[in-house]
């Protein structure tokens, strides 16, 4: 089977499931992996913990006939550079995709974003509303978090049990990626694979761990974007969600974001989980497709 390797890392993933060209967005000397397939209105696919673009892949090869997909992974993911000082906190995450924005000069963007990739891309979006055409909101938050939240964050996020986790065991993405796959058949070992190499050593899994723990050291942050969330009430929204996941499956979040966005067409999927860009790619692409729709009859 023929594999894809970027340059400078070293792991691959099979041609056949990641078809795409790698591009390099360089920055502060260091540089941020991003796909860019396609053309026509650009879809910016925004990515989790502990995934990569790789998490949309069946999703771009759908979309890139008929639209310009944009991918990246963010610094300490996927094909992307450590830089050196990095903090890996979701606030350094959104300077480096605003500034590839800035660097492919997009406009009228579709975001696609799920788990961190939501108050990522929105922290974005509502700085530059007038760039941003619409939205597909699956599984995520974008808000200060409650209690449930904070004692993950502490658990997952703290010296214990956490950092042994993360670090020593690659937990994330070694156990939390295929045990948040609703159909276990998609879970076969080049997945796997393609989750848990790019995270060989402790130092290459600092970010994963980070994450966890930005739920509550990052709360101002998240409120400050929830309170500027009203700047994109006025443009296409479709809510994809998934009722399997353990994390973001209840009915309190799809209440509060119908609550931000009371004009959004919402599609809830019982046979789908955390990560459902691998459960139910087919629904998150018929989502783009009626946002893209909307934006153009505008």
């Amino acid at each position: 089977m023929e594999t894809r390797q970027a340059s400078g890392r070293n792991f691959s993933v099979e041609v056949d499931e990641y078809p795409f060209t790698s591009h390099w967005f360089e920055r502060g000397g260091s540089r941020m992996h991003y796909l860019d397939e396609g053309n026509g209105m650009p879809v910016l696919l925004l990515h989790g913990n502990p995934t990569w673009s790789y998490v949309y892949r069946n999703v771009i090869k759908a979309l890139r006939t008929e639209a310009r997909c944009i991918a990246p992974d963010y610094p300490g993911f996927g094909f992307s550079d450590h830089p050196p000082d990095y903090r890996y906190t979701p606030f350094e995450h959104a300077q480096w995709v605003n500034a590839l924005i800035d660097h492919l000069g997009l406009k009228q963007i579709i975001l696609v974003c799920q788990d961190w990739g939501g108050p990522i891309g929105l922290s974005i979006a509502t700085r530059r509303p007038q760039d941003f055409g619409g939205l597909v909101i699956l599984n995520t938050w974008c808000w200060r978090p409650d209690l449930p939240s904070v004692f993950f964050s502490i658990l997952m996020g703290g010296c214990f049990p956490g950092r042994y986790l993360q670090l020593k065991k690659n937990y994330f993405a070694a156990n939390v990626v295929p045990g948040c796959i609703h159909h276990k058949e998609k879970v076969t070992p080049s997945l796997r694979k393609a989750y848990t190499d790019p995270f060989p050593t402790e130092a290459s899994r600092i970010g994963t761990w980070i994450f966890p723990g930005e739920i509550r050291r990052s709360a101002d942050w998240l409120g400050d974007i929830e309170s500027r969330l009203p700047v994109l009430r006025d443009k296409p929204v479709a809510l994809v969600w998934a009722m399997k996941d353990p994390a973001f499956g209840k009915p309190r979040y799809l209440d509060r974001w119908r609550t931000i966005f009371p004009q959004a067409q919402m599609e809830t999927l019982d046979d789908a989980s955390h990560y459902l860009q691998e459960d139910r790619p087919d629904r998150i692409i018929e989502a783009v497709r009626g946002v893209a729709l909307k934006i153009r009859t505008q």
